[in-house]
């Protein structure tokens, strides 16, 4: 008797968490919904769900749309239950809704991404984070042809030190992270200013043609290997394996107020279980108020304000991108799992 009612109990355990696990719809769903240029999965499972980043949930199973990255300008969704659960699958031309795979033979230029990549480019194909030692050991720009001390695509320029590879790229010190509960060092923003190949070498001194610029080149500005990166739509949207606690340390463009599709940077990366893809609740930290009675300085608990989406990891850090945000959020805001 005692061993039915365990089982009845872990029965009934697993019955809850199942359930809880389950999205939620939103109240105001759509049944249909057509994708127009310029959706992002985020956006479209936004008008499903509660919680965007559980779209996997409700599309990765339907055989139509296994793969929620290769969904179109133009398809028709529409929300069915199968087994009395929420799926989005595609419907077909004749408005009837199909369960089974077909082979798409109309020519599409690209699918749709799943977060706005035009706000997260610059970081994925041009930002890097390194060691101070890094840096600071990789050869240097000396100055321009015609001694300019200011030099662009096209031209060409001097650098000294070991060369790093044929083809390098030029980048510019940016900004220090620290840990701010630490001080343990994170990483050092390297951005990139220009691209270049090798053309001589005169003992320590390099010679550069300049083949792609951002912005002029200076004095004292460092070559790296240059890596080709392919911008990626694959970011699956899903929850942190382990539980992590971290904050925002900082903010593209040092902005005061930070909001939807703002960049920033988390003292949280590769050590602590993070990856691209993984979805972070952002918690505005607490107010601090005097008690009348007591005359006491008291800090009020923190609130879930928002969420962000992590694209770019590395061994201490990352970076994130915010998806949500119901009030303005600020360097210093906690981010937990969601």
């Amino acid at each position: 008797m005692r061993k039915l009612l365990y089982a009845l109990a872990a029965s009934m355990l697993l019955l809850t968490s199942w359930a809880h696990a389950q999205p939620e719809l939103r109240a105001d769903h759509p049944e249909r919904y057509t994708v127009v240029k310029g959706d992002t999965l985020w956006d479209i499972s936004a008008r499903f769900l509660k919680d965007p980043w559980q779209w996997p949930e409700i599309w990765h199973v339907n055989p139509q749309v296994q793969n929620p990255h290769l969904i179109y300008p133009g398809d028709r969704l529409a929300l069915v239950y199968i087994d009395g659960q929420p799926r989005l699958t595609k419907v077909a031309s004749n408005g009837v809704v199909k369960l089974s795979p077909r082979v798409r033979s109309e020519p599409i230029d690209t699918p749709i991404p799943a977060i706005p990549l035009d706000a997260i480019s610059s970081f994925l194909s041009e930002t890097r984070i390194v060691s101070a030692e890094e840096i600071n050991g990789a050869p240097y720009v000396l100055e321009g042809e015609d001694g300019r001390i200011i030099t662009g695509a096209g031209d060409r320029i001097y650098a000294r030190g070991e060369k790093p590879a044929d083809k390098v790229g030029v980048f510019r010190r940016s900004q220090e992270f620290r840990d701010p509960d630490t001080g343990e060092f994170l990483g050092l923003e390297a951005r990139s200013i220009a691209k270049g190949e090798v053309s001589a070498e005169n003992d320590d001194v390099l010679t550069l043609k300049l083949t792609k610029s951002s912005e002029e080149v200076r004095i004292g500005d460092r070559l790296l290997v240059s890596e080709d990166r392919r911008l990626t739509t694959q970011f699956v949207p899903s929850s942190p394996d382990e539980e992590v606690e971290g904050e925002m340390i900082s903010v593209e463009g040092g902005v005061n107020q930070i909001g939807q599709f703002n960049v920033v940077a988390i003292n949280r990366g590769e050590r602590e279980g993070l990856k691209p893809g993984n979805v972070m609740a952002v918690l505005k930290s607490g107010n601090l108020v005097r008690d009348p009675v007591t005359n006491e300085t008291i800090k009020l608990p923190s609130e879930r304000a928002g969420l962000l989406m992590v694209f770019q990891t590395y061994e201490k850090m990352s970076y994130g991108l915010i998806l949500q945000a119901t009030r303005p959020l600020s360097v210093g805001d906690k981010v937990t799992n969601p």
